[in-house]
């Protein structure tokens, strides 16, 4: 028993990742729209700390490894293994993502390829965590191996992707009415999430095996729940406070509620991890 902590390469991999697509995808629908030459390079300018980001979780990925030699071995059952197939997914966005950003830097981007470019590059985002969802997939793992892995990772895009975003957007000093429903997505998703974790803690106490059961993995869940409830609620308020009184959040706000709100989602990562359990002779429920 325990909470997952252990597993700090694969949390931050994981929550990272799914954070940098979803804020991609916030960048690449506020470039699509028309905007001013300085506006795109401003976007664009943003845009590198998506890459920067997409680079630490990966670094994580490789600490996970034990040995950054046996990064590329992962690679080996490209299409056939779960694990390989998020790699190389990730990796296709990361590389789809960051040749866009270079060209569109040094003007070699037309705008209509760009355009096409982005979509494509948001669906490699979102094929991603698809493929991230597959890697714990798992039957002999039945804690992992239901819907409740794919609403957690897709709900971190939608939670902690826009206050990503809206964040770049803020220090590229874009306006733009389409903002303001940004934090709307955000609290949805916290709403829907918080959902998906009561139905699953109700779950957890029909799943057990001969030598243990899946509602005693984690001791602390309900402390673990309600800490990273606060965290979140904490830094969506750093962002939607300032809004309500019809002022724009400042950039200092905005890094505080993404450090709040990723600390949050790591919480729940490590409850995710912290789930592990095989079947052992026999699951009942």
């Amino acid at each position: 028993m325990g909470n997952g902590w252990h597993e700090w390469p694969l949390m931050v991999f994981t929550v990272l990742g799914q954070c940098v697509v979803g804020a991609f995808i916030v960048l690449a629908i506020a470039l699509l729209t028309r905007r001013s030459a300085e506006e795109y390079r401003r976007i664009h300018l943003s845009m590198f700390f998506l890459w920067v980001l997409m680079a630490v979780a990966f670094i994580a990925s490789v600490l996970h490894l034990g040995s950054p030699l046996r990064a590329f071995n992962s690679l080996n059952r490209l299409g056939a293994s779960p694990l390989s197939n998020e790699i190389g997914s990730g990796s296709l966005f990361f590389a789809l993502g960051g040749i866009y950003w270079l060209l569109a830097m040094i003007n070699k981007m037309p705008r209509a390829l760009g355009k096409v470019w982005l979509i494509v590059t948001m669906l490699a985002g979102v094929g991603f965590v698809y493929a991230m969802c597959r890697v714990y997939e798992i039957n002999t793992v039945p804690t992992w191996d239901n819907a409740y892995t794919a609403f957690h990772f897709g709900l971190t895009v939608l939670i902690g992707g826009p206050v990503l975003g809206y964040l770049l957007l803020r220090g590229a000093n874009i306006n733009g009415c389409g903002l303001r429903f940004l934090p709307v997505v955000s609290v949805a998703a916290l709403l829907v999430s918080l959902s998906v974790v009561v139905m699953q803690s109700a779950s957890l106490a029909s799943i057990n095996s001969s030598v243990q059961a899946a509602s005693a993995l984690i001791p602390q869940y309900g402390v673990l729940s309600v800490s990273r409830l606060v965290l979140i609620v904490l830094g969506l308020g750093c962002w939607i406070c300032p809004l309500i009184l019809r002022k724009r959040p400042a950039i200092a706000s905005m890094v505080s509620a993404f450090v709040l709100v990723f600390a949050g989602e790591l919480i729940g990562r490590a409850i995710f991890y912290g789930l592990h359990m095989t079947v052992g002779m026999a699951v009942s429920g």
